[in-house]
């Protein structure tokens, strides 16, 4: 059964119209991978050395066993980030004589095909034939090969069960971030735990205690099971990771009865962005961008300049990520848009007004760097007023040059869909900008004034923003046109 459900996906992918234009990204995705995998076997092979250099006049094994863990903690984020769902399209095979234990024991063994299971035993196995088996035996090598193929499906599979979990729960993947950055902090800030240590009592005792390669082993098996209950429990989505639920037009969110037809299109995009994966992510993105200043300000080298970095992105990260890909977020209905009778005026208060409310809630929650001075604070409230008067006049400004479509189904990671010269061109006035106006004041000895002049800017942007509304109105006009034809181009 399984060769049939390969058999069927293939006759699907080059059945499909889109065929040319999938291959052609795979390619190049292919391309991409090969090189990564290239640097990673540069890395296989030279881990001795670089171990040696790293931790002169230590063991190699026993600083090959202290680095493991942080390897797989490191892996469980990039999976999170980066690895796809494997999805079947399960409908058709409902009503079908297959049961459903086949199908799911399917979905859940094909993502072992996963690249990032490739990564461990591509670094892993070079050293330990060349140092860990000659030095300590052939058992203790396979030893440790075993215990390193179980972190892997250990990962493999938690990370899998944790997006699906967050594709309908965005809260899921906010938690486990927080809970990523929480973990990372123990370590490297507050030297609450150490996993050096941990990796060390694991791997360190692993030839004179052979029975603990069962703890790795078990884990896997558990979240596999764990993940094969969650899929059969939910098989009866059409595609495993989108679940299609009706909801009434008006607004669900109080907070913005009092917007009227504005405020239901603000709920309505509020539900675009937690109700699909790709535009799911800028939340998140934005989520770990507010970690951001944990980098400079522990860091005394760090000057002004960089705080007025770090306030730009963490108050303004969800416009500037989120914002690049306007209106393509709404490419699927455009058509929609331009027939109804939302006038598109209130269709632009409605993105400012979202705008301001994520800034404002990414401000309100940056307070707490008040521990590092509250001058910090104050550059935080210049570039919260520069990014909700300046930086989105400016987003949708180039909305209006952007006809590339986005496929809101699909996945973030790798996946450069709606990606064009426009949001090249927007990269310019948006990081630049600012330092334009503050770097030369600022050079001449006069940062407060520099300061003062980035928060007038703004203030001066948010309190005429009724004027650049209609600008971007009358230019809207001219280009709607073009705008929806390159929204219908698949």
């Amino acid at each position: 059964m399984t060769l049939t459900f390969i058999q069927h996906e293939l006759k699907s992918f080059w059945r499909s119209k889109n065929t040319s234009k999938s291959v052609t990204i795979r390619i190049v995705m292919g391309f991409l991978i090969l090189i990564l995998l290239l640097y990673v076997v540069v890395l296989g092979f030279y881990l001795d050395t670089i171990l040696e250099q790293s931790f002169p006049g230590e063991n190699l094994i026993i600083a090959f066993s202290g680095m493991l863990l942080y390897y797989f903690v490191f892996d469980l984020l990039m999976r999170f980030q980066m690895q796809e769902l494997p999805t079947l399209t399960v409908q058709p095979y409902l009503h079908l004589p297959v049961s459903r234990n086949t199908v799911v024991t399917y979905l859940s063994l094909v993502s072992l095909k996963s690249v990032f299971n490739l990564w461990p035993f591509i670094i892993s196995l070079p050293f330990i034939l060349k140092i860990i088996k000659p030095e300590q035996g052939l058992n203790t090598a396979l030893l440790f090969i075993a215990a390193i193929t179980g972190l892997t499906i250990f990962n493999n599979y938690l990370s899998l069960y944790i997006k699906r979990r967050s594709n309908l729960n965005g809260w899921v993947s906010i938690c486990f971030s927080i809970f990523l950055v929480l973990l990372t902090l123990s370590d490297f800030s507050w030297h609450i735990i150490s996993f050096r240590n941990l990796s060390l009592l694991f791997f360190g005792n692993i030839k004179a205690h052979p029975l603990l390669v069962l703890i790795p082993l078990a884990l896997s098996c558990i979240i596999y099971y764990i993940n094969f209950l969650y899929l059969k429990h939910n098989l009866y989505l059409e595609e495993l990771g989108s679940r299609k639920i009706s909801h009434k037009s008006s607004t669900d969110i109080p907070l913005l009865d009092r917007f009227g037809r504005v405020g239901e299109l603000v709920a309505n995009e509020v539900k675009l962005i937690l109700r699909n994966k790709r535009s799911r992510s800028s939340v998140l993105m934005t989520t770990m961008i507010l970690f951001y200043g944990l980098i400079f300000y522990t860091n005394k080298y760090y000057g002004d300049g960089w705080k007025v970095f770090c306030g730009m992105f963490m108050t303004g990260i969800f416009i500037i990520n989120y914002g690049q890909f306007m209106f393509g977020w709404q490419a699927g209905h455009f058509d929609g848009i331009l027939i109804s009778k939302i006038k598109f005026q209130d269709f632009l208060k409605a993105k400012y007004i979202l705008f301001t409310i994520v800034s404002s809630a990414a401000f309100l929650l940056t307070l707490p760097y008040a521990y590092f001075g509250w001058h910090i604070i104050l550059v935080h409230f210049v570039m919260y007023l520069w990014n909700i008067g300046v930086n989105t006049t400016i987003v949708l400004f180039f909305a209006n040059r952007n006809y590339k479509r986005i496929d809101l189904s699909r996945g973030a990671s790798f996946n450069w869909e709606g990606v064009g010269a426009t949001q090249l061109l927007l990269g310019f006035p948006l990081f630049l900008l600012p330092f334009v106006i503050y770097g030369p004041v600022a050079f001449f000895g006069h940062p407060d004034i520099a300061l003062g002049l980035l928060a007038a800017i703004g203030l001066l942007f948010v309190l005429t923003r009724q004027y650049w509304i209609k600008q971007l109105e009358e230019d809207f006009y001219e280009k709607k046109y073009t705008i929806a034809e390159g929204f219908r181009a698949k």
